[in-house]
């Protein structure tokens, strides 16, 4: 027999904001995404949610760096010679990096100074313009969260909206194949909700759950954005069905004394 819950119908709004263009060091990207907003005859509402590319953001910041100018150390030699990679690619992975966790032939695993486990620290030449020497290439931004806050306040004093934002990226999985989205940087929702001490459709307390919101976002925010030549940095989202609040992507990183397998 029917139990008669979920009567209501939910919904989730994803819109993938047009005519962003490419994005230089310098840019205000607050004035790009009011203009597509405006392209597209949206309204930003308080409760929405942003979820922006990495890549934009780290344009817009001066994260670009070309390869000619970095000196390899003899760390990042050693680790060369190990993997294949460009010396000088892997002084600037080391550069970002805290700890390499495991590399083979073309891949370095590295726990990256803002405490994310990933591939290369990040960098990378996709949607990138590399230049006439192929040697640009791109690193996260140096605060994501930060850069999350601020384009959030400047949302907030241009509109009068108060809406949350997410810098997302693209990551590898262990045990899994396929990149999913991911966030790099939260502000104004949280990055994870806590939902141990609350029941479920039968009343047992749930001891364990917890609900990465921000990478659901980040996620779902990422099939619009695309891969390759899509051009959609910039995807707003309505509908969020989590209670809002303060969020850092510190949440989403496990501690190392909870982590099993490092």
């Amino acid at each position: 027999m029917a139990t008669g819950l979920g009567r209501t119908a939910a919904e989730l709004r994803l819109v993938a904001l047009p005519g962003i263009p490419l994005v230089r060091e310098g840019d205000d990207l607050v004035s790009l995404i009011l203009q597509a907003l405006a392209t597209c005859g949206e309204i930003l509402r308080s409760g929405d949610v942003l979820v922006i590319a990495q890549k934009i953001v780290s344009k817009a910041e001066g994260r670009a760096r070309k390869l000619a100018t970095v000196v390899p150390s003899a760390d990042a030699l050693v680790l060369a010679q190990e993997t294949g990679k460009d010396a000088r690619l892997v002084e600037l992975i080391l550069d970002e990096t805290v700890t390499v966790l495991r590399h083979s032939r073309d891949l370095i695993i590295v726990e990256h100074r803002l405490g994310f486990v990933m591939a290369n620290a990040g960098i990378d030449q996709s949607n990138v313009d590399a230049g006439a020497d192929h040697d640009m290439v791109l690193l996260l931004p140096r605060d994501p969260d930060a850069s999350c806050s601020a384009i959030r306040e400047e949302l907030r004093t241009r509109t009068g909206t108060d809406v949350g934002v997410i810098i997302n990226d693209s990551h590898g999985r262990a045990w899994r194949n396929g990149t999913v989205g991911v966030a790099l940087g939260v502000a104004g929702i949280p990055a994870v909700l806590d939902l141990r001490g609350t029941t479920d459709l039968y009343n047992r307390e749930l001891r364990s759950t917890e609900i990465g919101v921000a990478d659901e976002l980040a996620s779902a925010a990422s099939l619009l954005m695309g891969q390759a030549a899509e051009g959609h940095p910039v995807v707003l989202v309505r509908g969020v069905p989590y209670n809002r609040g303060e969020g850092s992507s510190r949440e989403l990183v496990r501690a190392r004394e909870q982590d099993l397998f490092r």
